[in-house]
């Protein structure tokens, strides 16, 4: 069956006050495009890879991969807070299918997910499918924050054994990739919270409507005092963003598999990391053969703290 692909850069600021109109309405010119190459393929499966930023994931007990037999959405930055309809007899056969092709992953039967997830996936089909319980969604969450990481062609070979199990499917799947590009937002790891924050992303403390307001504010200074030449955060790197679409476009994908995790961060910031939702995406879609990009759409966007990256695809 037919298969199409959807990766995307995520922001909490695109929900926030502070980017100017200019720059929203040129991503939502390019996200109406995007609406319509998926309403045109009209998915029966969405299998999304994301990131989480200690909102469903925590030190006590921080997995490379995790697919998701039942799921909800936190609510954070605005986004949709509720269950997703997540299919889990899919779900717990594509962990098996992914287990027996080499490559350890957990399983999840409560995942909670934040904007990192359901932002994509409110641009995509509306925040009203979302709570219709419409489309089916299998949320496949890939460690990209949390140090230490695990190589990139680990990634890979998630995303090929999951092409290859949706292969199997008399269905219509999307795949969806979250994250990305450059960008080093101040997110903390072991190595650098304060003792506040450690207690959050060790042992999950849950975080008070005050503490979310909070945290919003602190962004959006972040990202007014980064768009201003006055930060800082590790600039954004849009040469190695574009060297990385270019790798995508030309079908070159296996060359990550050299790229150390110390050289991405020292390139590209912390939170480029999350680019391997970008590589498990096209590795599932590749999986089942060659592929074609075709939207296109790329913008270094200091008022979102990255580089902000579009690409559809679909098979050859």
């Amino acid at each position: 069956m037919p298969l199409a692909l959807c990766c995307m850069s995520h922001s909490p600021l695109l929900n926030l006050p502070g980017p100017s109109e200019e720059l929203l309405d040129d991503i939502e010119a390019q996200l109406a495009e995007t609406r319509f190459f998926v309403a045109d393929f009209d998915p029966e499966l969405v299998v999304i890879f994301s990131p989480d930023h200690y909102n469903g994931f925590f030190y006590r007990l921080m997995p490379p991969f995790c697919i998701g037999a039942a799921a909800q959405g936190v609510g954070d930055y605005g986004t949709h807070a509720g269950p997703l309809n997540v299919p889990a007899d899919i779900a717990n056969e594509m962990a098996a299918a992914v287990w027996d092709a080499g490559v350890d992953v957990s399983l999840s039967a409560a995942m909670d997910v934040d904007h990192g997830t359901v932002q994509p996936l409110e641009v995509l089909f509306g925040s009203e499918k979302l709570r219709a319980a419409s489309p089916p969604i299998i949320p496949v969450f890939i460690n990209s924050v949390a140090t230490p990481l695990g190589p990139l062609k680990r990634t890979r070979a998630l995303g090929t054994a999951i092409g290859d199990y949706v292969d199997t499917l008399n269905k219509r799947v999307l795949i969806v990739g979250s994250g990305g590009l450059s960008h080093d937002p101040p997110v903390p790891t072991l190595a650098t919270a304060p003792p506040a924050a450690l207690e959050r992303i060790v042992g999950g403390a849950p975080m008070s409507p005050e503490g979310r307001a909070a945290r919003q504010e602190a962004v959006m200074a972040a990202a007014y005092e980064f768009a201003h030449g006055r930060s800082p955060l590790q600039p954004l790197n849009p040469e190695w963003d574009h060297a990385l679409l270019d790798l995508i476009d030309s079908n070159r994908l296996a060359e990550v598999d050299g790229w150390t995790n110390e050289w991405i961060a020292r390139e590209a910031g912390s939170s480029a990391h999350e680019i391997r939702t970008w590589v498990a995406a096209f590795a599932a879609l590749a999986a089942q053969g060659s592929y074609q990009t075709q939207q296109r759409y790329y913008r270094a966007a200091p008022e979102l703290i990255a580089g902000f990256a579009i690409r559809t695809a679909v098979l050859l």
